[in-house]
């Protein structure tokens, strides 16, 4: 039996984890293209009346979303072949739309509606999105939420 000296234990050189760093960047840069492409879906942009007319020519025929408030008596017809004027206060847009709106559209209320500027000026609207304040309001106690239709006149 021979007996051998014990050799010292080499250390391997220090490691660097750099399929650990590069790993890490990647999932980093999955996450955050994620979180930036579904925000920019989710935000609703608008134009207001004055800002569309202020495109001039550029303006017709370019589907685009336009906001504001529905003047007071503007609101004609039924709710599929509705015509009423959007306000900025400034400017006033007629629309027209086909789609019915939802049952809290009303005249003074604020609504984003989608769709193209005519060149005869009437803008054709083929979504009417109702723009409401975040302050719920309970209904009095005994009393039901109205589930009445939808009355232009009112």
């Amino acid at each position: 039996m021979t007996v051998s000296v014990p050799t010292e234990p080499t250390l391997s050189p220090p490691r660097r984890p750099w399929g650990i760093v590069v790993l890490v960047a990647v999932v980093l840069v999955v996450v955050a293209y994620l979180a930036f492409s579904s925000i920019g879906n989710a935000l609703v942009y608008y134009l207001t009346p004055t800002e569309l007319l202020d495109r001039g020519q550029a303006a017709i025929g370019e589907t685009v979303r336009l906001g504001g408030q529905v003047a007071m008596g503007s609101v004609e017809g039924p709710a599929t072949d509705l015509t009423f004027v959007l306000t900025d206060g400034e400017t006033d847009i007629t629309v027209h739309s086909n789609a019915a709106p939802t049952r809290s559209f009303r005249e003074g209320g604020g609504a984003v509606v989608e769709g193209r500027l005519g060149v005869n000026g009437v803008f054709e609207a083929n979504r009417v999105i109702v723009k409401h304040d975040e302050n719920y309001q309970a209904p009095e106690p005994g009393t039901q939420p109205s589930d009445r239709a939808f009355d232009p006149g009112e």
